[in-house]
């Protein structure tokens, strides 16, 4: 069969299953075993051994598992969990907004400032717009704040979270693409802080618009001296243990997994420190984390498989061929693949898009002659942006579930525009400039 039929057929079987409401990690096992079955079969390189091919994938698979460097995962998701069940972050949210004092459109900025803060250290996009949304919405709401300025801003700095270390996601992307972990954690460090400054300034630029998409109410004047000790006492320290884990793995004295257990143990002192580390928070902490990462194996153990099925059966190395044979330039390509993660970003999670992608795109970058660690921050940038995609955007329908009643789901769409089109334009910032992304990276080489 050629490769198109083949890469038809298993992409089909694997759509087909989530579509019919198989989980993710299965589809792509139950997939992967078949086809397995399949080409190993009758395959020369296992001449009447089944088993044998079978093992011998599952074993690269299991090896793809056992690996060091996806401890960060865990450890970072940790972290995360650890700062929301023990309310560390609802300290660090209150004394965000007084420092803000009598700023209008205060409660937004205080949004992006403290959404962007709590987004490093969960390295959750889900978890932050669920935090946000629950924190935030509900009291710019009472003060008359337009769901642009309330809904919209959450939208934004919930995915901020997959390129400002801590990231889950980018550890696992690195893993599946066989990057360099820290590299490419340092690499988003920059845009992330970039893309924050374009949602500051967009606020900024709507409220002078439009005073009343953020009314100005009257605040109780706080002085310079509780400023500052909010400052040193609930916003530094929190702060601090996300600086501490990107200089260590800059300067190279801990490698990204080190790095976790140091940021993760930091948490833990913190809390420790304002003695809110319950056996409740902990145990919470410890749950939310185990559920994700197992999720994240499975993602692992599946990617791996699919890989060796496809290069194997010759789909990936058919297409690749098919790809670079057309006469278009490197950028067109990788807008198309650009255009691509959007489209699947409607339909499927970031976990499933990775699964589907990773096999496929990298070794078409490498081909192309992109630096794949800029490459990779524009694919975490892609699925970013595509978290918002409507109609389907995971975002949107996180939001919804956290919305004050009576919110409608068209108003969290419109709200969520202007912030995609930031993402957009930091794409284009790192088509332009890819130093922006490659800059800091190269400190640590």
């Amino acid at each position: 069969m050629e490769w198109y039929g083949v890469l038809s057929i298993l992409l089909g079987a694997i759509l087909f299953l989530m579509v019919v409401g198989v989980p993710v990690g299965v589809a792509f096992l139950a997939v992967n075993v078949v086809a397995a079955i399949h080409y190993f079969g009758g395959s020369a390189a296992f001449p009447g051994n089944m088993e044998l091919g079978i093992a011998t994938l599952a074993e690269n698979a299991f090896g793809s598992m056992a690996n060091f460097a996806l401890v960060p995962i865990p450890m970072f998701l940790l972290m995360g969990e650890l700062f929301f069940h023990t309310g560390l972050a609802n300290r660090m949210f209150g004394a965000v907004e007084k420092l803000m004092g009598r700023v209008p459109a205060r409660l937004s900025y205080v949004t992006v400032a403290g959404g962007t803060a709590f987004a490093t250290l969960s390295g959750s996009s889900m978890g932050s717009t669920a935090l946000l949304g629950t924190l935030m919405v509900p009291e710019m709401s009472k003060r008359g704040y337009k769901k642009s300025m309330s809904i919209g801003p959450i939208l934004g700095t919930g995915g901020i979270a997959m390129l400002i270390p801590p990231s889950a996601l980018a550890v696992l992307l690195g893993t599946l693409a066989e990057l360099d972990i820290g590299a490419l954690l340092i690499a988003g460090v920059v845009p992330g802080l970039i893309l924050a400054l374009m949602y500051v300034v967009l606020i900024y630029v709507r409220a002078r618009i439009d005073p009343q998409a953020a009314p100005v109410y009257d605040v109780a004047y706080v002085p310079w001296r509780t400023r500052l000790v909010f400052l040193l006492r609930d916003i530094l320290p929190m702060v601090s243990v996300v600086i501490g884990v990107i200089v260590l793995i800059m300067v190279g004295w801990a490698t990204p997994s080190e790095a976790a257990a140091f940021g993760c143990l930091g948490v833990v002192v913190l809390a420790l420190v304002f003695r809110c580390l319950t056996w409740s928070a902990t145990w919470n902490a410890l749950e939310g984390a185990a559920r994700v990462t197992v999720m994240s194996l499975l993602i692992i153990f599946g990617s791996a498989t699919f890989s060796k099925i496809l290069a194997f059966s010759g789909g990936s190395v058919g297409l690749i061929d098919w790809a670079t044979g057309f006469d278009v330039s490197p950028l067109v390509m990788l807008l198309a693949m650009f255009g691509i993660l959007l489209i699947l970003g409607m339909f499927m999670d970031q976990l499933s898009m990775m699964l589907l992608t990773v096999p496929i795109f990298f070794p078409l970058a490498e081909t192309m002659g992109f630096d794949l660690i800029w490459f990779g921050v524009i694919i975490l940038l892609a699925m970013e942006i595509s978290f918002t995609t409507p109609p389907f955007g995971l975002l949107l329908f996180v939001m919804q579930g956290v919305a004050p009643p009576g919110t409608r789901f068209s108003e969290i769409v419109v709200a969520a525009v202007p912030f995609m089109a930031c993402g957009m334009l930091l794409v284009a910032l790192l088509i332009a400039f890819p130093e922006i992304a490659l800059w800091l990276p190269s400190f640590a080489r």
